[in-house]
């Protein structure tokens, strides 16, 4: 925890400050999300005394069946942008097409955003770690319409992406391409305090984190390199330990603090990946790199990948950058 107690709000209008052209509707944008984030985190500590756990019996664009609080969340953070005026459309996890704000301010407005409202969320029935994941583009043309074409755009191009972590504390960590921060919610006096301030990942991780229950759906390559990660990479002091969670905000958001890997390959289901280019990978690996690690699809950086559609998905192999860089040789030679 640092020393200085600052509170989230200050800590943006504090980087706003640094920025002759800041017009302040970044950090609006990032107080409506935190805003989103209180209200998420009241209802799952709550969520089994009020009737928010379970399936809602609907099932979205991904063919997942849909949690209560997977709808909860989505309705909490779209009604947020909406009347915030400072977004001008987003794309959510949980909808099929684009939602287009078409208030008269919010139309002028110049950020779309991508958002998976509640990442993980089968295991929230089981009390663990859930997330929020989100990122933040410009429009591509102030006066023109938005169309799907906004947010398909390289996650190069992201001008802010961030997760808040719901677990024993909730945790609100983003980056806008000048480091990584991490905030955590003090629920006596309902702020985001900072408390993991420049947030960086060892270059060599120490974790490798993946579902080997899939093992017998992987490529070869990717089976030996597991393998060698329990008895060692070369030029490494010691072998990886095995730690899987199964929710990716909090696999990645350890393996940040640690030093490690989380893996998603595809396979015989899943032959392009299983998690969202928009809304998972690329959020991701801009705060993985602004935190000195790599995103890599096995074959090129995630941050270079040229979306199609809203709800693309990819292979992930994210952390450590040396981790990340053998795995990459390794495949690449395959």
């Amino acid at each position: 925890m640092s020393d200085e107690i600052l509170n989230i709000q200050a800590f943006i209008l504090n980087q706003q400050q640094k920025y002759d052209s800041a017009t302040g509707e970044l950090s609006s944008i990032l107080n409506e999300i935190a805003l989103g984030a209180k209200i998420v985190s009241r209802e799952i500590n709550k969520a089994g005394l009020v009737d928010l756990l379970g399936l809602t019996g609907k099932v979205n664009v991904q063919g997942e069946e849909v949690q209560k609080l997977d709808e909860y969340a989505n309705d909490v953070f779209v009604r947020i942008f909406e009347r915030g005026n400072h977004i001008a459309g987003v794309v959510s996890e949980e909808v099929d097409d684009a939602i287009v704000f078409n208030d008269k301010d919010s139309e002028h407005a110049k950020y779309v955003v991508c958002i998976d409202p509640l990442d993980g969320s089968s295991n929230i029935d089981v009390n663990v770690s859930v997330g929020t994941i989100f990122s933040i583009y410009k429009r591509l043309d102030l006066n023109s319409p938005v169309t799907e074409k906004d947010f398909l755009q390289k996650g190069t191009k992201q001008v802010c992406a961030g997760y808040i972590l719901y677990g024993s504390s909730s945790m609100f960590v983003y980056t806008t391409g000048n480091g990584v921060n991490g905030f955590t919610l003090d629920p006596s006096i309902g702020e985001f305090l900072l408390s993991h301030p420049n947030m960086k990942i060892a270059e060599q991780g120490t974790i490798y984190s993946v579902n080997e229950g899939y093992t017998y759906k992987w490529d070869k390559v990717l089976v030996d390199f597991v393998e060698e990660l329990k008895t060692g990479l070369p030029n490494y002091e010691k072998p990886h330990k095995a730690r899987y969670i199964g929710s990716l905000v909090s696999d990645f958001h350890r393996n940040l603090l640690k030093g490690g890997i989380y893996m998603y390959p595809p396979d015989k289901k899943y032959v392009n990946g299983k998690l969202r280019l928009l809304f998972e990978a690329n959020p991701m690996s801009f705060l993985i790199e602004q935190a000195g690690g790599l995103g890599s699809n096995g074959v090129k950086n995630i941050l270079e990948i040229e979306p199609t559609e809203i709800h693309q998905r990819v292979p992930l192999y994210i952390g450590s950058k040396q981790d990340v860089e053998y795995l990459v040789r390794k495949l690449s030679s395959n």
